[in-house]
């Protein structure tokens, strides 16, 4: 056995190395891409189907094996148009480099969102934002009305308005867009959390016990600014304070910026 490890191992070119990392590191990208989506749904059945077809070959399901080749056959062109979306997603964030989308897109969107979390907490509304990181928050994003909309400070301010069908639920924001308006979380069951917080506070709590998520809260009684991230939420903050934390903890994080992690979240 030994040997014959030995033998493959000599057959073995650098080239090969180099093409089996890359269709890793590719699968690995795609997998981080469909995560917490509904194409995670799609792939495993497309994975049974497949799975179907040997099994079918193998007890001699004649016109079972028939259909599904003549399905399979056409593979390429089922998965474009079942994952063209996710597909033209994907597309999008290889054409653009991390500098250029960190500084122009993410500095954008956490300015509108500060300023819009601002305006909301002078007014004194209500608010419940959550910012998608790296783990997907498909499930709850289908609980919520689809907007797929631009950030900016007026539709967000508007979302929140009291006489809003969508105040109450939470807008998550994906990939620098508004996915939905009006998601439902799930509440956090720590026994240890104060109860002068309300709903939209233990939802903060709550979604970021389950992800890695932003969640940003505006009482509605007080018009104060609280942030939750890994379980923990923090109250009363300043609109500079939240727009510091956002900064880094989207990805701009250096050596002289980190006093916000010991001054929030200690």
């Amino acid at each position: 056995m030994k040997a014959l490890i030995t033998q493959y191992l000599s057959l073995l070119r650098w080239q090969d190395v180099l093409d089996i990392l890359i269709v890793a590191y590719l699968f690995y990208r795609i997998l981080l891409l469909i995560r917490g989506t509904r194409a995670v749904q799609m792939a495993a059945g497309l994975a049974v189907l497949v799975v179907m077809y040997f099994i079918a070959g193998q007890f001699q399901l004649l016109t079972l094996h028939w259909l599904l080749g003549t399905f399979l056959s056409s593979i390429f062109l089922v998965v474009i148009i079942v994952f063209q979306d996710d597909i033209r997603r994907a597309l999008i964030q290889m054409g653009q480099t991390p500098f250029i989308k960190a500084r122009t897109e993410y500095s954008q969107v956490i300015e509108e969102i500060v300023k819009a979390v601002s305006i909301l907490s002078e007014k004194k509304l209500g608010a419940l934002i959550v910012i998608e990181r790296n783990i997907g928050l498909g499930e709850f994003i289908e609980s919520g009305t689809p907007l797929e909309a631009k950030v900016s400070r007026d539709l967000l301010v508007a979302i929140f308005q009291k006489n809003s069908p969508l105040h109450d639920g939470a807008v998550i924001i994906r990939d620098g867009r508004v996915a939905v308006a009006g998601a439902i979380l799930p509440l956090s069951t720590n026994p240890h959390i104060s109860r002068r917080l309300g709903t939209r506070h233990r939802a903060a709590i709550g979604i970021s016990e389950v992800s890695d998520a932003v969640a940003i809260v505006v009482s509605e009684e007080t018009g104060s600014i609280s942030v939750a991230l890994g379980g923990k939420i923090t109250r009363d903050i300043t609109p500079s304070a939240l727009r510091q934390l956002l900064l880094n903890v989207l990805g701009f994080e250096d050596g002289q910026n980190r006093w916000w992690r010991r001054r929030l979240f200690k």
